[in-house]
């Protein structure tokens, strides 16, 4: 864990060298950056409407009912600016559902509450290093998520495979750090590396310990002279190192392939993981993959009608001891045959829009459906979703 910290310690003192001691000489004809501070406000918003068809749930009267609720699953109000054009800052605030209950009475009290989703200042080193290069401290986008969902349009309707698994903490959009960002020149790609709390946005450091976390992407047919259709294709290698406590593995490795193309946006994912919450318990090895497209057909003014097809499969423990007795349907199966599978089927309209705004709704039927796994029930419903954003 110490040799990527250090490695990128060094690397970042490299890059601040540079940033110092570089001198830059406008040319005739040169259009100085503009370095007014300005500040803009904008907003992202994830209501829905949700059945679940199974499994089924009990009343007050004893009723077996499909539980159905209207919600807002997300809902930011995004405030970003630049101090100069070195300089610039996002502060977002988050909604989430906090339960509770009432003192003394077993009534639940599921308030939606708004917590700091980023809060980040970015240096940007375009003058030095290249367009688009950065460095940014505070909480602030991990290396994946953030940057899938620029390809994934549909993280309104659920999080991403990545977010998904495994065990207790997942790979999300959001943690305290300071990252570092470089793009590979001529369009080949990008690099985007830091050190994290680990502990993601919704949780405060607990030890010493931090996360080294890593993506690397490659767009290996960027040449103008490559057909259009293969300069859509990009690989990606993605690495997070973390510890739960001191010697308490939580590693994170990724490859991804991804395409995005007019009619078609399409990934693959492959995640390997490894985890051992505690000194006292076992370390557990899971993967998994899954695989969605979108494909659309534009209008000319800008609409769409696009599907949604997803399919995830996991493995949440690989050994080949057996399972528990009590969460497998017949005796003898081993952690390695219990899978978890996700299908999601969906279809959406996008409105036109001018700008950097999006606006869609969406009808989807999400099931998870568990082999050789009896326990926990697996959750089938059809929803509603809508975004706003912009």
């Amino acid at each position: 864990m110490r040799r990527p910290i250090v490695f990128f310690v060094l690397f970042c003192s490299f890059t601040l060298v540079r940033f110092a001691s570089a001198q830059v000489t406008p040319a005739a004809g040169y259009t100085p950056p503009d370095d007014a501070p300005s500040i803009r406000v904008g907003i992202t918003l994830y209501p829905q409407y949700s059945v679940q068809t199974e499994p089924k749930v009990t009343d007050a009267d004893g009723h077996s009912v499909e539980r159905s609720a209207f919600d807002v699953t997300r809902a930011y109000i995004n405030i970003t600016g630049q101090i100069s054009h070195l300089v610039a800052f996002r502060i977002t605030p988050d909604i989430t559902r906090e339960s509770s209950l009432l003192a003394g009475a077993n009534i639940s009290q599921d308030s939606l509450v708004y917590r700091i989703k980023y809060a980040y200042a970015q240096f940007n080193l375009d003058d030095w290093v290249g367009k688009g290069s950065w460095t940014r401290i505070g909480i602030q986008q991990t290396p994946w998520v953030d940057f899938d969902e620029g390809i994934y349009r549909y993280r309104f309707q659920g999080t991403t495979f990545a977010e998904r698994q495994p065990l207790l903490t997942t790979m999300t959009s959001s943690d305290a750090g300071a990252s570092f960002h470089y793009n590979l020149p001529e369009n080949y790609g990008d690099v985007h590396v830091g050190v994290y709390n680990g502990e993601n946005y919704q949780r405060v450091e607990l030890n010493n310990g931090k996360a080294f976390e890593m993506r690397a992407s490659l767009r290996p047919f960027a040449a103008p002279s490559t057909p259009a259709v293969l300069r859509g294709v990009r690989g990606h290698f993605v690495y997070y190192n973390d510890r739960y406590a001191s010697g308490d593995e939580r590693d994170r490795i990724m490859g991804n392939v991804t395409f995005e193309h007019k009619f078609l946006n399409a990934e693959y994912d492959y995640l390997s993981a490894k985890d051992k919450v505690q000194a006292t318990s076992p370390l557990i090895e899971s993967n998994g993959w899954a695989f969605w497209a979108t494909p659309r057909y534009p209008w000319e003014n800008g609409s769409s009608v696009e599907a949604l097809l997803r399919y995830d499969h996991f493995t949440p423990n690989t050994s080949t001891g057996a399972a528990p007795l009590t969460t497998v349907p017949t005796p003898g199966i081993t952690f390695r045959q219990q899978h978890q599978n996700r299908t999601i089927v969906g279809g959406a309209f996008w409105f036109p829009h001018q700008g950097n705004v999006s606006t869609a709704i969406l009808v989807d039927y999400d099931g998870q459906h568990f082999e050789n796994i009896t326990t926990p029930s697996a959750v089938k419903s059809v929803s509603i979703h809508g975004l706003v954003n912009f």
